[in-house]
């Protein structure tokens, strides 16, 4: 059993959020521990659990530094290179094709 409090969906008390919500705020949990539960009743497995932070504890988000915005650069551009043909596909290639669109159908098309 959990020494935390568990509310159902949409019936938390103000001054509690989850993650997304503190980031829509602009703020993080910022170290705090996690103060109680939220439950989402589904029909055929358990519950859905997100869990809720206090707002007066949270900290605000670090601000994006040049490095970690080059480095998620890369990292997308990386997503969006075509590993065949070697071009910028201008989208993120699915992970399904592993290629871009225009070379999964000429390689289907040939095989």
């Amino acid at each position: 059993m959990s020494a935390l409090p568990v509310y159902r969906w949409r019936l938390a008390p103000d001054g509690l959020a989850t993650r997304r919500q503190l980031r829509a705020l602009g703020l993080r949990p910022g170290g705090q521990d996690v103060v109680a539960e939220l439950q989402r009743p589904r029909r055929r497995r358990g519950p859905l659990v997100a869990y809720l932070y206090r707002i007066d504890q949270a900290k605000p988000v670090r601000p994006m530094t040049p490095a970690r915005r080059a480095a998620l650069a890369a990292a997308m551009r990386a997503r969006r290179t075509c590993p065949n043909c070697r071009r910028d596909a201008g989208y993120c290639i699915p992970r399904s094709l592993g290629m871009c669109v225009p070379c999964s159908d000429s390689f289907t098309a040939a095989a």
